[in-house]
């Protein structure tokens, strides 16, 4: 069981690596592409976006699939099914085929449902923050791609640079093959089962409001920050992409370590403290003329973002561990949804204004109504646990 557990916690989390990587192909090359394919800002934030559709939607059947059928089948199947559109991306020469391609390149972000429902099965529940922390640290696969990515390009050009991808699907459809686990739990329970007893529960919309945030924060900025700092303080894309992968690297290594908190102290007081932080930021964000200022305000968004990220998930399969597929699905298409949503907003935002400052507020307002039901939560849960103490002290 042991060998198990660290061969399946290796393999998925260095799948999600790979996805990742490949999930942000189009934002991290989108300097070198718009040199050979003309696209207006508003073009450009739209294929930038666009893979986060899909990489979102798609995770809620791939949760309830994994369920049924195991992590080895739908890696598999994820990472052969991704030949197509990185194909598809590196002969591209026109808008439309950065969106298809981009659109079904989505499948890359998708994957993370897999291990979230899969590892879980693997280990005890006092486990399940950190396990969870570690898988998504996977996340580095963005800052992997956004930071080497515009620098292979620059000696190989962009459409080689995407063709590479090719072979590191192929390496991790055959890991899935060779080491996947054959015989791992199944949960053989209908989708329709499963949302009903869900989807009537407020606890899961406001873990999927909590998602939304510290992920779709993590996705945002991830797509968004490459193409910004190059046009909004002249940075090349070299040290754009740099900056942004030192963005990525911050919080996805403290992911971990939002699960290693969750696991000893009360996961809501620490989702209080995360909350309160992006909101600041984001008024940070709202009034930063310079880079350093600028720098110090989305550090702090990845600060918080990583460690809500990894307590989000501890949540989860505490209050549905019966039907942790199609929750795990749920709560994390809303954060891919919350990726989705900002760089749009922005753009908008900056056409009608000519500035950032409104959308930068906007975050600040939804973290800062996400702390007050942080609050409402935790309070719910004392008075639950006091109830519960009265009522024993009153059978004995």
């Amino acid at each position: 069981m042991i060998n198990r557990q660290h061969i399946q916690l290796s393999l998925q989390s260095l799948s999600l690596v790979a996805g990742f990587m490949v999930w942000v192909l189009i934002s991290s090359l989108i300097s070198q592409i718009t040199l050979d394919i003309h696209l207006s800002k508003g073009e450009i934030s739209l294929v930038t976006a666009i893979p986060v559709i899909l990489g979102s939607l798609l995770r809620i059947p791939l949760g309830y699939l994994t369920n049924r059928f195991g992590a080895r089948l739908m890696f598999m199947i994820s990472f052969i099914l991704l030949l197509f559109p990185v194909f598809w991306i590196s002969i591209a020469n026109s808008l439309f085929d950065l969106i298809a391609g981009g659109f079904f390149l989505g499948i890359g972000g998708a994957v993370f449902s897999i291990g979230v429902t899969s590892l879980p099965k693997y280990y005890p529940k006092e486990k399940h923050g950190v396990v969870n922390g570690i898988y998504g640290a996977g996340n580095i696969g963005t800052a992997i791609t956004t930071f080497a990515a515009p620098v292979i390009a620059q000696a190989a050009g962009w459409k080689a640079t995407v063709q590479m991808y090719l072979v590191l699907l192929a390496v991790f459809a055959l890991l899935h093959v060779l080491f996947g686990d054959r015989h791992e739990k199944k949960v053989n329970v209908s989708v329709k089962t499963q949302i009903k007893a869900v989807y009537r529960n407020h606890v899961l919309w406001f873990l999927s409001l909590f998602y939304f945030i510290t992920f779709g924060a993590f996705v945002a900025f991830t797509i968004y920050l490459p193409n910004f700092l190059a046009e909004h303080f002249g940075l090349s894309p070299a040290d754009a992409g740099l900056r942004t992968a030192g963005f990525i690297a911050v919080s996805t290594l403290l992911r971990p370590a939002g699960g290693f908190l969750a696991d000893k102290i009360s996961p809501l007081r620490i989702l209080m403290v995360v909350f309160a932080g992006l909101t600041l930021s984001g008024i940070i964000l709202s009034f930063s003329p310079t880079i350093g200022l600028y720098t110090f305000g989305t550090l702090t968004v990845a600060v918080c973002s990583g460690i809500g990220n990894g307590t989000v998930f501890k949540l989860v399969p505490f209050y549905f561990s019966k039907q942790a597929g199609i929750a795990n699905g749920i709560v994390s298409a809303m954060g891919g949804l919350g990726g989705f949503f900002p760089p749009l907003i922005l753009a908008s935002v900056f056409q009608a204004t000519g500035q950032y400052a409104i959308g930068f507020m906007a975050l600040s307002e939804v973290a800062l109504a996400s702390f007050v039901l942080v609050i409402w939560m935790y309070w719910q849960e004392k008075m639950k646990t006091h109830t519960e103490r009265n009522s024993q002290s009153l059978d004995s």
